[in-house]
C-alpha cells in the first residue's frame, strides 16, 4: 500500500453454501460495496471449508488490491450455537451437519491457516453489531444500545450495549430465538402450543421463523382455510417458502401467518424493554426484505405488540437492519477493526 498508516481488516461471514467477505480500512471506509461471494463448502468439512475461508479471503484482497501484510486482522462469523471463542457446539450447529465439526475451533483453525489474528461472532452478532454502526453513526454508536431479531431459517439475535456485542460467558448471549414468550391471545382457536426444534415449546423461534411457519404455523392455517392452494403443495417446506409472496399479495392465511409472527417479535421485545431497556430495535429477514407495503404493515403490528412505559416509547425506535446480505460481513469487519485499535 502506498500509504504506510493504512491498515485494514477483512469480515468474512461464513454460511451453508457461500462465504462473503468485505474490507474495511483504517479510516472506517467498506472497500467493497456489494457482495464478494465464493463457496463455502461447509457440508463437506472443517477441512474444506477452512480451505475456502482463506481462498475468500485471498479473493477479497486480490478484489480491492490489498496485499496480506496490511492485514490487521479477520472478523468471522458463522452460523451457531458456537462459543464465544469460536468452538461450535458438541452436538454440532446450524448448517454444520458433517460429525467432524462437532467442538471444531473454527476460528482457532483459520487463524492457524492464514497466519492473522480472527476474532469470531455468531452471525447475529455480527448483522445487529452491523446494524447498530449504521444507524447511529460512529460517534454515537458507542454511547448507545440496541437489540436485533432476524427471522430466517431460525431466529437469530443480538444485542448491542455501548456499541460492542454482548456475548455472554459461553457465548449464548442474544440467543432470542430461544426466549419463551406468553403464547395467551397470540394462538388461534384449537392451535397447539408450537414447538421448537430445540426442545421447548413457546419460544419465539418457534413462531417467528421458517421453521416455525412449516412445523406449526402452516399447518394450523391450512385447516383453518380448508381448500387454499398451498395444501396442495408438498412437501410442507416448499409452501412454508412461498408463504412470504402470499402475504404480500394480501391472501388471509398468510396474513394471519405474520400476525402471528410480528405479535412473537413485539412481545419479545417486550421482554428486551424489561431487561436491557435498548435506544433501538431492529428487525431483520427475509420478512422486512419484502415489498414495502408489506413490509410496513409488518413493522407496524411489531411496534403495536411491543409495549412500553411512555418514557421508553418517547426515546425508543424499531428499525430495519440494513443491507442483510452484506450485514455478517460488514458486522465481523466492524468488530474486528474495534478489537485492533
Amino acid at each position: 500500500m502506498a500509504d504506510p498508516g493504512r491498515w485494514v481488516v477483512v469480515g468474512l461471514d461464513n454460511g451453508g453454501t457461500m462465504n462473503n467477505a468485505t474490507v474495511l480500512d483504517s479510516a472506517g471506509r467498506f472497500l467493497v460495496d456489494r457482495m464478494a461471494e465464493s463457496p463455502s463448502y461447509v457440508r463437506e468439512g472443517p477441512e474444506k471449508a477452512i480451505e475456502a475461508l482463506a481462498r475468500s479471503l485471498d479473493q477479497v484482497l486480490e478484489l480491492t488490491g490489498i496485499p496480506r501484510a496490511g492485514v490487521r486482522a479477520v472478523g468471522l462469523d458463522t452460523p451457531g450455537p458456537v462459543s464465544a471463542d469460536g468452538v461450535i457446539a458438541m452436538q454440532g450447529a446450524t448448517n454444520f451437519g458433517d460429525p467432524a465439526w462437532c467442538g471444531f475451533d473454527v476460528r482457532g483453525a483459520l487463524e492457524a491457516r492464514v497466519g492473522i489474528p480472527v476474532l469470531y461472532n455468531n452471525d447475529a452478532n455480527a448483522a445487529a453489531l452491523y446494524a447498530h454502526h449504521v444507524h447511529f453513526g460512529p460517534v454515537e454508536a458507542p454511547r448507545r444500545s440496541s437489540v436485533a431479531a432476524i427471522v430466517g431459517t431460525g431466529l437469530g439475535g443480538g444485542v448491542i450495549e455501548a456499541g460492542q456485542v454482548v456475548r455472554g460467558a459461553a457465548g449464548m448471549a442474544g440467543e432470542f430465538g430461544h426466549v419463551w414468550i406468553p403464547m395467551d391471545g397470540l394462538l388461534g382457536p384449537g392451535q397447539p402450543v408450537p414447538a421448537c426444534n430445540c426442545g421447548l415449546h413457546g419460544d419465539a423461534e418457534s413462531v417467528a421463523s421458517l421453521t416455525g411457519i412449516e412445523k406449526n404455523l402452516l399447518p394450523y392455517w391450512l385447516t383453518q382455510f380448508p381448500g387454499h392452494e398451498l395444501a396442495q403443495l408438498s412437501p410442507v417446506r416448499t409452501a412454508a417458502k412461498l408463504v412470504r409472496g402470499y402475504g404480500e399479495r394480501g391472501d388471509p392465511l398468510a396474513v394471519e401467518i405474520f400476525r402471528q409472527q410480528a405479535m412473537a417479535l413485539g412481545r419479545l421485545f417486550t421482554i428486551a424493554a424489561n431487561f436491557t431497556d435498548p435506544d433501538v430495535y431492529f428487525v431483520g429477514g427475509g420478512v422486512v426484505e419484502s415489498a414495502m407495503r408489506f413490509r410496513n404493515w409488518f413493522l407496524e403490528q411489531v411496534r403495536e405488540h411491543t409495549i412500553l412505559r411512555e418514557e421508553q416509547a418517547r426515546a425508543e425506535a424499531v428499525a430495519l437492519v440494513p443491507d442483510l446480505d452484506m450485514a455478517g460481513a460488514r458486522g465481523s469487519a466492524i468488530a474486528a477493526s474495534t478489537a485492533v485499535r
